[in-house]
């Protein structure tokens, strides 16, 4: 066979491989440094938002930013985050005090084999793709938008030139806090507090 010959299966085979790479790749391969940071740092903003929220004022909802808060987390299976969800956020830490709101929809679906996350009611929604984490739960990389505007995406390491993350870009970690209870916990979101929680709820 020829040098020739070989040429065109050789495209085909590198193409395959690079198909292969990008559909394992792990959620720091797809995150930009900025969030991988962010969510190292997790145990940090977890702590500061804790305390805000359990010695300082909280601003409205005090039982529903208590109840966001309480209880411990652990690994959650595909098979129980996939469905519609009841979500509401807390945020708390940082110069202002903890707030919580009312409850919005959620969803999770899988898209061509990967779970996607979206929040689907209110002013603010959300939007991403969920990524296997080592604590047996999941981290989502996704973007905000506004209702009425069309979805973003998550820009990682597309972000622009000089610029650390995407103004609208997200880092959470995922688990399971309960029976039909999930936590998404995000660290430093950048506006407004430290530690944000979007509860979900069956």
């Amino acid at each position: 066979m020829t040098s020739k010959a070989l040429l065109p299966l050789s495209v085909v085979a590198l193409s395959l491989l690079g198909f292969i790479a990008s559909a394992q790749a792990g959620w720091e391969d797809v995150a930009s440094p900025y969030d991988v940071q962010r969510l190292s740092r997790l145990e940090e903003a977890r702590a500061s938002g804790m305390d805000a929220a359990h010695d300082g004022w909280i601003e409205r909802h005090s039982s529903a930013v208590r109840a966001a808060l309480e209880g411990e987390t652990g690994p959650l299976a595909r098979r129980d985050v996939i469905g519609g969800w009841r979500c509401r956020t807390v945020k708390s830490g940082g110069i202002l005090p903890a707030i919580g709101y009312g409850w919005f929809r959620c969803r999770v679906s899988e898209r061509e084999g990967h779970l996607f996350f979206q929040k689907l009611s209110g002013t603010q929604r959300l939007a991403g793709y969920l990524y296997p984490h080592r604590s047996g739960g999941y981290v989502l990389l996704g973007a905000w938008s506004v209702k009425g505007e069309p979805m973003h995406t998550y820009s990682g390491n597309g972000v622009s030139a000089g610029a650390v993350t995407g103004p609208d870009d997200a880092i959470a970690l995922v688990s399971a806090s309960g029976r039909g209870r999930v936590r998404i916990e995000f660290p430093f979101p950048g506006q407004e507090s430290v530690y944000d929680v979007m509860e979900l709820r069956r």
